[in-house]
């Protein structure tokens, strides 16, 4: 399975907080599943990070991940749900998980998040979460 994770696991996984998504996502590392992740996914985990010595542990856990890359045609789509939603009364309240949405469609993967968000933009954008 290739599967996107959030950042939003990827900061509960690191700060060893116990939810159903980081022990999906503990399972998929032992089943050796393709996990992937993006531009926007690993600025948001590096930002987040406050000192050097637990970004020098983190760092490494993303290099040997599937590197899903962007173009111009995933800002474009990620601007159109955003307008989409928008237009339709759907307030999403950080726009990069638009983009984040558009790389999970355009790509074609399972997706595992914990932000609500993605379950607005679900409903509108079917986004293979798991």
């Amino acid at each position: 399975m290739r599967l996107l994770v959030d950042s939003t696991v990827w900061i509960d996984f690191f700060g060893g907080r116990r939810t159903a998504q980081t022990e999906k996502l503990a399972q998929c590392v032992q089943d050796r599943d393709d996990i992937c992740c993006c531009g926007f996914v690993l600025a948001e985990v590096w930002q987040g990070i406050r000192d050097e010595k637990q970004f020098m542990a983190v760092k490494p856990r993303f290099e040997n991940l599937i590197y899903l890359a962007d173009d111009r045609t995933t800002f474009e789509f990620g601007a159109a749900i955003y307008r989409e939603l928008r237009r339709k009364g759907v307030t999403v309240r950080n726009s990069v998980d638009c983009l984040i949405s558009a790389i999970v469609i355009q790509q074609g993967v399972n997706f595992l998040e914990n932000d609500r968000d993605y379950k607005l933009i679900d409903r509108h954008y079917p986004l293979n979460r798991i």
